[in-house]
């Protein structure tokens, strides 16, 4: 296999995930809080498919630098977490923290939880002939608890707690996600996507590289070996399988979480097509470890940023740098936050930067594919539902 570009990440020396000391120095600021929680999150192009992210949330006051990769069914070097297993183990500790939260309002008292979760994405059509459009499926849950509710207020229980993540808003089908572009430093109109009113904002540059990591102990992210075989209909785990011209095939993606007994949440992500690498991340609220909606966010921005680089890639086009900044809102949580209502979320607005000899018109299709074949943007724009499995330990 020929890996595309460099492996910065696995050569650079810093920890894959790290809280950021100094987020003011390097410049990244929150957005206005508008429904109780927002983000702000920076991505660049390392090397090939290679990603950082700096996401910064008003609700914490955290910085969280992260990384991502892809395996060798994107030519990738397989050196971290590729962008969708971000979204999938934000959302399954977004799931876990709502159940633990409601569990304690509501007085239940649980000894044992256990969720296995499964996200499906589809890629059909032809880059060459600009059909290829990327989808979102239903997610499957296995609740495996062991608790002293009966079966009927169990299910609705755990119904009533997935409903109350913030997450829950991505899923209603209702989003309209808007755009900003920028060519060589100059901001060009949008032309299929919706254009975000309002200023451009600063292109980020080279500001990532002045981020220093606070001290930790921890292991926040770590690979734990190949994921387990699985068939998967219409799955792929050739090489390069995710740069074919023509595709149909279908992505599943796992997240399998457990609570510590320090408070920490650990999180096996599972690559079953295509077909890679299982990485462990740790989660946690408290500001030890990456938060639910930070992962969730920087999976978002990595997955859009990886369909950039797809793109040019199969089509031979020049895009030598380019970055975003994305800014995503939530509600707080029906039970962690105290609502009492079900999660919701705002679109995902975004700040395109490229730097490109192409001229204006390739700059706006670069920017068309790349939100038509994204997989989490498709996500928050379909109506998507947890299909819910309930087993008792």
């Amino acid at each position: 296999m020929v890996t595309l570009g460099k492996n910065i990440i696995g050569t650079s020396g810093l920890p894959p995930f790290f809280a950021v000391a100094n987020a003011d120095e390097v410049a990244i600021d929150a957005p206005e809080n508008r429904m109780g929680e927002a983000l702000r999150t920076w991505v660049r192009s390392f090397s090939g498919f290679q990603k950082e992210a700096l996401i910064r949330s008003t609700l914490t006051g955290r910085t969280w630098r992260l990384v991502s990769d892809e395996g060798p069914y994107l030519n990738g070097h397989d050196a971290a977490p590729c962008p969708l297993a971000f979204l999938s183990c934000g959302m399954v500790a977004s799931f876990m923290n709502e159940i633990l939260a409601l569990a304690k309002i509501q007085g239940i008292k649980i000894h044992q939880l256990k969720l296995i979760q499964d996200n499906y994405y589809t890629m059909k059509g032809s880059m060459p002939r600009r059909t290829m459009v990327g989808g979102a499926e239903n997610i499957d849950l296995k609740v495996e608890i062991n608790c002293n509710l009966e079966d009927t207020a169990l299910y609705e229980f755990l119904v009533n707690a997935t409903y109350a993540s913030p997450l829950n808003g991505l899923m209603r089908g209702q989003l309209t996600n808007l755009f900003k572009l920028s060519k060589n430093g100059r901001e060009i109109p949008t032309n299929k996507v919706a254009e975000l009113e309002g200023h451009l904002f600063d292109d980020p540059g080279n500001h990532f590289a002045k981020s220093i990591a606070e001290d930790n102990s921890l292991t926040l992210m770590k690979p734990v070996g190949p994921t387990p075989k699985k068939e998967v209909k219409r799955g792929t785990s050739s090489v390069a399988g995710s740069l074919a011209e023509e595709q149909d095939r279908r992505l599943n993606i796992g997240a399998v979480a457990i609570m510590l007994e320090d408070g920490l949440k650990e999180i096996q992500q599972m690559q079953y097509s295509p077909y890679g690498t299982s990485f462990r991340f740790l989660s946690s609220e408290d500001g030890r470890a990456p938060d639910a909606n930070t992962l969730i966010s920087a999976g978002i921005g990595f997955c859009f940023m990886t369909q950039f680089g797809r793109f040019v890639s199969m089509l031979n086009l020049d895009l030598p740098d380019y970055r975003i900044v994305q800014d995503t809102h939530f509600s707080l949580g029906g039970a962690t936050g105290g609502t009492g209502k079900a999660g919701e979320a705002g679109p995902i607005e975004t700040h395109v930067y490229l730097e490109t000899s192409e001229p204006d018109q390739t700059a706006q299709e670069m920017l068309d594919i790349s939100e038509r074949t994204c997989f989490l943007h498709a996500f928050c724009q379909t109506d998507l539902k947890t299909r819910l499995k309930i087993v008792r330990l």
